[in-house]
């Protein structure tokens, strides 16, 4: 891992610690305070268990010097071996019951930072441009920010309850060793930590580069499952289930190359940890042993010795495995991180207002725009739609009729020009403000995989059942709606799969008007539907734009022959306008556009 790549982990790290110690105000820091007396007693529980352990043992063995703590009970008269073998249970139950009520008082405030930071990545994620949505995956988000929160869950665990305790608990051993015997019983110990130590870091940096392809082949494999079940329809039209299925296992099949070299290594490590700590106590068990044959060590002594060398070899075992995973925690949190800080392309301007609507005019004036700078898609654009009128806006393919939905929409700024609701600039009010006086009722409708109560009711979250089914009514749904067995409570699918096309349609005209917006954009919203739907949806489509600023943009010109006004687009320029009659009079493209679909119809 380079310098670089280091140095920003460690500035996720430090993003980190703050959360160890939570807002005064949030009532976690008195958690904090009493888990670390939790560990503090843990430990002072786990280093006394080989002491009492000695202190039996000599006792039955009825040999060596008595030590401090027998002496005490012998001159009470309550020196027994049981009351020994008690205390030495009581410490080892004493040690795991105080980690426990450590684990279950600082849980809540991992769970707290964790919740925060995912709540934060969410937000963050919203506040990001289309631009940014449409070059990612949403599976490689999502498995980004869970990988990144479980990082958080890990190094707050195991980083501040295991790796510090344990470094701790290696320096009073050494001391007490040192204590009891002579300098020899705290060095080979220390030795054999130290080259432990080397060698499963040098073993697991190998191994975090082989844990990064798997990683990687996991995470490719996980989109291409998902891309693919998203598109199920588009598998089953083109009979493309095996091509899928071997593409997935393409990506699973490096997983499993990845996954096998991962776990060899795994072995690799395992071994050589084994070996490195058999060898270090078993060099200081013989030393233990030749002090008890010359006479200087106890067999108690000889036994805490063992006690307290299988106690440190507990938590290094685990020393690769935390190693590895706080090195990997530390790269999904700094993925994470990287997220939040990517860079928010639409932001409100400082000192933004709300929007206020006041009829809803709305003007285009001299719009410049494009998705690359190197290619524009509305050049010098200019119109206006007076407030309750209707504008078409029609074009061929690419002319820029959608873009200027999403202009108006503001989810991206416009290169030059600017655009006025009711004469205020978009770019200078709130973007949530904007956002609440428009309506769309798009092509494409996406709806949620929960009830078609609860996709009506996001137009206007809290809206009551009485608005949600009036607007249902408006939208001509109603009735169908209430001939299903489950109502309102019906679930729509996976992107409303379980609807049909004039269904979801009106479902979505439902939630707008629900909505209530000073502004419609109809976004081509039936050019996907058959010609009796789309009189059917035309016709809700023209109660719900009644005495509303409505766009409409259209493939079919049928749809607008209505409008008010009519744009013909060609190239991001207005080439044509007026009504339906005057554009036919002209004989020029509105009128060679409409022969064109007469005559396919």
């Amino acid at each position: 891992m380079s310098t670089g790549q280091e140095d920003s982990q460690f500035q996720s790290f430090k993003k980190l610690l703050p959360l160890l110690w939570p807002a005064a105000r949030s009532g976690l820091r008195g958690r904090v305070a009493v888990s670390f007396v939790f560990l503090i007693l843990a430990k002072v529980s786990s280093l006394s268990v080989p002491f009492f352990l000695k202190e039996a043992v000599d006792r039955l063995n009825n040999a060596g010097a008595v030590g401090p703590v027998v002496q005490l009970l012998r001159d009470s008269g309550l020196v027994v071996p049981v009351a020994l073998l008690m205390a030495w249970a009581c410490a080892r139950t004493g040690a795991v019951v105080f980690d426990n009520l450590r684990e279950g008082t600082f849980a809540r405030v991992v769970q707290n930072a964790i919740r925060k930071v995912a709540l934060q990545s969410f937000r963050h994620l919203h506040t990001l441009s289309l631009r940014f949505h449409l070059d990612r995956r949403t599976g490689g988000l999502s498995r980004a920010i869970d990988r990144g929160t479980k990082g958080i869950e890990f190094m707050f665990v195991f980083m501040m309850f295991s790796v510090i305790p344990t470094l701790l608990e290696i320096v009073f051993v050494c001391g007490l060793l040192w204590g009891f015997f002579d300098w020899r019983f705290a060095l080979l110990p220390l030795v054999m930590i130290v080259a432990y130590v080397a060698l499963t870091f040098s073993i697991t940096n190998w191994r975090i580069g082989v844990r990064r392809a798997m990683n990687k082949a996991d995470q490719n494999a996980n989109n291409r499952a998902v891309d693919s079940l998203l598109n199920f329809e588009t598998v089953k039209y083109f009979g493309n289930e095996d091509f899928e299925a071997d593409r997935y296992d393409q990506g699973m099949a490096d997983y499993e190359r990845a996954a096998v070299k991962n776990r060899t290594s795994l072995s690799v490590l395992n071994i050589a940890q084994s070996a490195t700590v058999s060898l270090g106590m078993g060099a200081l068990m013989v030393l233990a042993a030749l002090e008890v044959l010359a006479g200087r060590v106890t067999v108690g002594e000889f036994v805490m010795v063992n006690a307290y060398l299988i106690q440190l070899s507990l938590p290094l075992n685990m020393l690769g495995f935390v190693y590895r995973e706080i090195r990997q925690a530390l790269i999904d949190i700094h993925t994470m991180f990287e997220l939040m800080r990517e860079p928010v392309e639409v932001r409100d301007c400082a000192g933004a207002r709300d929007l206020v609507p006041a009829g809803a005019t709305l003007e285009f004036r001299d719009v410049v725009f494009g998705y690359d700078p190197r290619r524009m898609i509305l050049r010098g654009l200019s119109f206006g739609v007076e407030s309750g009128k209707t504008l078409a806006i029609v074009g061929a393919s690419g002319a820029g009729k959608s873009t200027i939905s999403r202009l108006l929409y503001r989810f991206y700024d416009v290169n030059g020009g600017a655009i006025l609701l009711d004469g205020q600039n978009i770019a200078e009010v709130t973007q949530h403000s904007l956002r609440r006086a428009i309506g769309i009722v798009p092509q494409d409708t996406v709806l949620f995989n929960e009830s078609i109560l609860y996709n009506i009711a996001y137009g206007r979250p809290g809206a009551t059942r009485t608005a949600v089914e009036q607007a249902a009514r408006t939208a001509r749904i109603h009735d169908f709606i209430s001939s299903l067995p489950d109502g309102y409570e019906t679930l729509v699918g996976e992107r409303g799969l379980k609807l049909s096309g004039g269904e979801k349609q009106r479902v979505a005209i439902a939630r707008t008007v629900l909505k209530d917006p000073a502004v419609l954009i109809f976004d081509e919203a039936t050019s996907a539907l058959d010609t009796t739907t789309e009189q059917e949806i035309q016709t809700s489509l023209d109660i719900v734009s009644r005495h509303r600023t409505t766009l409409v943009i259209a493939h079919r010109l049928s749809t607008v022959v209505g409008a008010d006004d009519i744009i013909v687009l060609d190239h991001g320029q207005i080439v044509e306008r007026g009504t339906h009659s005057d554009l036919m009079a002209r004989d020029a493209h509105y009128a060679q556009m409409w022969r064109k679909q007469q005559s396919l119809s």
